[in-house]
């Protein structure tokens, strides 16, 4: 299985390979916020590599938009559509609030650190 693993938020245009995964280096602060399309070129990037499973760690996120949500949603549908797998990982208090109140937590597989993630979406 390719695994894409996205780190929030910087991000590098190299890629580290790693046991057959693919890890992207974090992507700008405020890139979910103000520039929710290029959040979404990167992680579609991400999915042409054939990655059949994409985990967004969002450690260093304070804050994200609805339009951050929409490209979540978007891409756990795409990911969902080709049997793949996707979860989000270390997300700080507010950001697990918005995910709990708009009910994200019930579609997206939450996981309380990258460690727990990668067994999680490698298995």
């Amino acid at each position: 299985m390719e695994l894409g693993l996205l780190l929030i938020p910087r991000i590098s245009r190299s890629k580290v390979k790693t046991r057959g995964q693919s890890l992207l280096p974090e992507p700008p602060a405020g890139l979910m916020a103000a520039m929710p399309e290029r959040f979404q070129d990167a992680l579609e990037s991400i999915l042409s590599t054939n990655a059949t499973a994409l985990l967004l760690d969002m450690e260093d996120l304070s804050y994200i938009s609805s339009a951050g949500l929409r490209v979540i949603l978007l891409i756990a549908r795409q990911l969902q559509g080709k049997s793949g797998k996707f979860g989000v990982c270390s997300l700080s208090p507010s950001i697990s609030e918005v995910f709990q109140i708009s009910g994200f937590d019930k579609i997206i597989p939450v996981h309380p650190a990258q460690a727990d993630a990668l067994a999680s979406l490698g298995s």
